[in-house]
């Protein structure tokens, strides 16, 4: 298999855009990752998306977008896989380019969550679960998270001040982040006291409804200094894996099997481990997520993740910080494109762009991108060369 660079990331406007549609958002972040990597012909494409029909009736996205693109003819296709859709689908690209099916590929995320009410997106996004056992009985993943942080508290001793931490420290990345939905500071009182959603999470636990896009461009290492002079950065990693989708039939609620195995697929690949990693981006769409993800990827030990938020340990300026970009927690959670976004903020570190939010010397980072409670997990490690 062939060695593969990421040499292009755009993103379009994140929150609420109401002026402008899915197509646009998704032309807006090809466009710019098409111009970052200064190519001028795309070979193929992958569109991550969770739920464009339930959202604004619209399906059948590899054609309309590769066309409002302006790349017709290309080969293209959607990829879902909940809200790792984006994740599953830049692992499509990299898959594509890494045998030599293709040379130029353009891999996006998109989601407009903004066009229905409240009960449709709730309901458009609970399709993410087991609907036959899970949301017919009115289970929402509100809920979920909350059996996962009622019992993470229970058996390890973690405080609802510690998982506070987690939101308090994504804000304050997200903060320094333009691109961000809320880029704003809170405090730990502002959490505990924000509204009830589902005991103990409270409203500022909980990641937004956004409309978002996000894209990069992939091609082979050994040609990428053809069309960048930018600091390379290479796939070094990639691992996938699925759990069971009802969180009632795993073993523990508060372990990520499916992150924990497809870490180790990752890591083995790169030839690198938890401590080797300069900063990650997971999958934070609850706070207690991030507690759990961190702990399945080995940062640290089960049961000190909210330890670990609280004493800075992941914070920019700490031994690993996670999600500098600010998470899905501050800068949004489109979900379909945020497994891309993801690969924006490390490719952005690595190559030294992120400004205020910069991590230090970082040489290699991880991103962990999960759909529902943790049923579908892909895992990529990138590497500055």
């Amino acid at each position: 298999m062939r060695e593969v660079a990421v040499i292009g990331v755009g993103m379009s406007e994140w929150g609420e855009v109401w002026k402008k549609s899915l197509r646009q958002i998704f032309v807006d972040a090809a466009l710019a990752a098409i111009g970052d990597a200064g190519v001028d012909k795309i070979d193929s494409m992958y569109v991550g998306c969770m739920s464009s029909g339930l959202f604004i009736g619209q399906e059948h996205l590899a054609s309309l977008l590769a066309d409002y693109v302006g790349i017709a003819g290309i080969s293209a296709a959607r990829v879902e896989s909940a809200c790792a859709s984006g994740g599953v689908a830049f692992r499509s690209g990299y898959i594509e380019v890494a045998s030599g099916i293709s040379d130029v590929v353009l891999v996006g995320g998109v989601e407009k969550m903004t066009d229905v009410s409240g009960d449709g997106a709730t309901y458009a996004l609970a399709t993410a679960a087991d609907q036959e056992y899970e949301g017919y009985h009115g289970v929402t993943f509100p809920g979920l998270y909350a059996m996962m942080a009622n019992d993470h508290m229970r058996r390890f001793g973690t405080t609802r001040e510690q998982i506070a931490h987690v939101a308090v420290k994504n804000h304050k990345h997200g903060a320094m982040n333009p691109r961000a939905q809320y880029p704003f500071e809170i405090t730990v009182d502002a959490v505990l006291k924000s509204v009830l959603v589902a005991d103990p999470l409270r409203i500022l636990d909980c990641s937004p409804i956004t409309d978002g896009a996000a894209a990069v461009i992939l091609c082979p290492l050994d040609v990428a200094k053809k069309f960048t002079k930018k600091p390379l950065v290479k796939v070094a990693g990639s691992g996938s894996s699925t759990d069971t989708i009802a969180l009632h039939d795993r073993d523990d609620f508060t372990e990520f099997a499916a992150t924990t195995r497809a870490a180790e697929k990752a890591y083995k690949m790169a030839g690198a481990g938890p401590s080797d990693i300069s900063l990650a981006e997971v999958h934070d769409c609850f706070t207690i997520a991030e507690i759990c993800v961190i702990e399945a990827l080995g940062f640290v030990k089960r049961g000190e993740g909210g330890k670990a938020a609280e004493s800075g340990l992941t914070a920019l300026g700490g031994r690993i910080p996670v999600n500098t970009s600010g998470g899905l927690k501050s800068k949004g959670h489109p979900v379909g494109a945020t497994g891309v976004a993801q690969i924006v903020e490390i490719t952005e570190q690595l190559r030294g762009e992120s400004g205020k939010r910069q991590v230090k010397g970082a040489k290699r980072g991880l991103t962990q991108n999960m759909g529902g409670t943790g049923g579908s997990t892909v895992v990529h490690i990138l590497e500055v060369v």
